[in-house]
């Protein structure tokens, strides 16, 4: 490997012919798309929990006193980490590593899914709530059938 001052880091060694090659393909596509609007929408959800801890959980009925306020700001943590993944992982050209993200991010919305519906046992039924289980399932699918495209065309 050469180092490419253009690019401030190394880049390939031009071949015998003088052409150079190609390096990996970064994330592009829905999938870039996905991950951009994943990464500002959570990026979003972070700040409004660390500003406004009992906003979100209000959305859905539940009423939080200061005293349960940590409980929030633990989440804001959480979905700052989730964010700055996401808006990351666009700069990768892994396609493991970026299977691997993609993976945790279907897991991480159907087992929230999966325990929003646990919750409807106890809890009145909303439609933000119905609405936020239908919304983490499309947006599973959607990553998975972004990753898929994506992993085709490479």
């Amino acid at each position: 490997m050469n180092f490419d001052p253009a690019k401030g880091r190394p880049g390939r060694a031009p071949e015998a012919g003088g052409a150079s090659t190609a390096g990996p393909r970064r994330v592009d596509g829905l999938l870039r798309i996905l991950l951009i609007a994943h990464g500002v929408i959570t990026l979003a959800a972070a700040l409004v929990l660390a500003v406004l801890p009992a906003a979100i959980p209000a959305t859905v009925g539940i009423e939080l006193g200061a005293d349960a306020f940590l409980l929030s700001y633990f989440l804001a943590a959480a979905e700052l980490a989730i964010a700055l993944l996401s808006l990351g992982a666009t700069r990768l050209t892994d396609p493991a590593a970026v299977g691997l993200i993609v993976g945790v991010f279907v897991v991480f919305h159907l087992a929230t899914a999966a325990l929003e519906l646990v919750y409807l046992l106890f809890a009145p039924v909303t439609v933000v709530l119905i609405a936020n289980i239908v919304v983490r399932v499309v947006v599973a699918a959607l990553f998975v059938f972004a990753w898929r495209r994506w992993r085709q065309e490479r």
